[in-house]
């Protein structure tokens, strides 16, 4: 895959080069299952036509790829611990922790109309050895003294269950159809990406509004 940018993108590269043997790991957090080859881009909007989007990544590389007509956009927006409830179909990044838990940093909570996206505990790219699990909030309490003023959550999923400990300054977001209005510079995005016919090409756009960044 050729990806124009400053600079060689050597760590955009080694993703795109080892994607199709994560691709179980790695299905994104508020998309369908997407093909082998799809990894995410975290970073900033630095240029943006009909045609294409420039991304500088959180590495600082600048990536140019090719905006389809069908672009899916989404917005990511904050809401609060509280709204996470018992019933809840959630996507939680976390830490694995040697207690056999689980330590988010950062929360999805899904609409309705997605529940099911993903479901399951698979690792996630976020930062290294962290995991992240699909899953309905069977039952939630309140966090152990060690995390005053967080929440508990018992997760179930088809073939497992985990205990994820949420603290409270976690990002806890959920999501809604987005438009083209977000897709401005300076604007914080998490990108899908897969090379189609020889080009990087754009599948999904998470975007924040006003400097929100998807915590994903």
């Amino acid at each position: 895959m050729q990806i124009h940018s400053s600079s060689t993108p050597r760590t955009l590269l080694s993703a795109l080069a080892t994607a199709a043997s994560l691709t179980a790991a790695l299905l994104p957090a508020i998309a369908s299952a997407q093909s082998a080859d799809t990894v995410r881009i975290r970073g900033t909007l630095v240029r943006v036509d009909a045609n294409t989007l420039v991304v500088q990544d959180r590495t600082g590389e600048v990536v140019s790829l090719a905006r389809p007509a069908d672009l899916s956009v989404s917005e990511v927006y904050p809401i609060k611990l509280s709204d996470i409830r018992r019933g809840s179909f959630i996507g939680t990044a976390a830490m694995p922790q040697a207690d056999g838990t689980q330590k988010a940093l950062e929360v999805v909570v899904f609409p309705e109309a997605a529940r099911g996206t993903g479901e399951g505990h698979r690792p996630w790219d976020l930062l290294p050895e962290s995991t992240m699990t699909n899953a309905t909030v069977a039952d939630l309490a309140a966090a152990p003294k060690s995390v005053r003023g967080g929440q508990q959550l018992h997760l179930t999923y088809k073939g497992g269950e985990k205990t994820v400990v949420v603290p409270p300054d976690v990002p806890v977001v959920t999501f809604r159809p987005g438009t083209d209005a977000l897709l401005v510079p300076g604007a914080r995005v998490l990108v899908n990406a897969q090379e189609k016919n020889g080009t990087p090409t754009a599948l999904r756009v998470t975007a924040g509004r006003n400097g929100f960044a998807p915590p994903m």
